[in-house]
């Protein structure tokens, strides 16, 4: 399961503002609380209406997707969605916003939400890639949809660092067996180059230049217990 919590409606409008159409995508996955079409509708009005009072022209539409983390549905139900939008809002966690921006490259996608906490899925004979840490402040909507504190091997919040040769990460990655030994080491791309590239290519590249302050580490500290949720 995964637990997530409303961003401020100044900082999505602030993320939207380029923008005049947008797309308020839903997810009906693993998201709590529910953040499917209903609560899409809802998050819609309220940014226009939020809008209209800053002066400002925002048309939005809802729609939502069985589970966005899953490239297959996220592309054939979102697709014909897509016409006339500028931008989308998603209200998927963490790992939904980065698989759209990966099945939708040319789109602009921002999170509605921040990711506070995240379960564990076990299959076997499969690949998992950690995408999100859920650390609580999310970061997708200013990097292009790809979160550098998971995808960056040291974390780091402005990049690329002096580490990044040709596109590449010096830390590759590990693949260890049972007893805990690396058997074999895969290339990985540099996460800072790849947001550079997003970002070059939507046009935001207003967005690299900015400064972010080291991440504020209360806001996800560990053993931490959720009630009520």
């Amino acid at each position: 399961m995964i637990v997530t919590k409303e961003k401020p409606v100044e900082e999505i409008l602030e993320y939207l503002a380029p923008y005049k159409n947008v797309l308020v995508l839903g997810c009906d996955g693993c998201t709590q609380p529910p953040r499917g079409l209903k609560q899409a509708k809802m998050y819609a009005m309220l940014i226009e209406m939020a809008a209209k009072l800053r002066h400002k022209d925002i048309k939005c539409r809802a729609a939502t997707v069985a589970m966005q983390c899953d490239n297959y549905l996220c592309s054939s139900t979102v697709h014909p969605q897509l016409e006339g939008v500028d931008a989308v809002l998603s209200l998927a966690c963490g790992i939904g916003v980065q698989t759209f921006a990966e099945v939708f490259p040319d789109v602009p996608v921002y999170p509605g939400q921040d990711t506070v906490f995240a379960g564990s899925q076990e299959r076997e004979n499969g690949k998992l890639y950690e995408r999100c840490k859920a650390c609580g402040d999310c970061l997708l909507g200013e990097t292009g949809g790809i979160c550098p504190v998971t995808a960056c091997a040291k974390g780091l919040m402005n990049g690329p660092c002096g580490g990044c040769v040709e596109g590449k990460c010096e830390v590759p990655y590990e693949i260890r067996d049972e007893k805990g030994e690396v058997i074999k080491m895969i290339e990985r791309d540099c996460a800072w180059y790849r947001i550079y590239e997003r970002l070059k290519k939507l046009g935001r590249l207003d967005l690299y230049r900015k400064y972010r302050s080291p991440r504020d580490r209360a806001v996800s500290a560990w053993p931490r217990l959720l009630e009520g949720v």
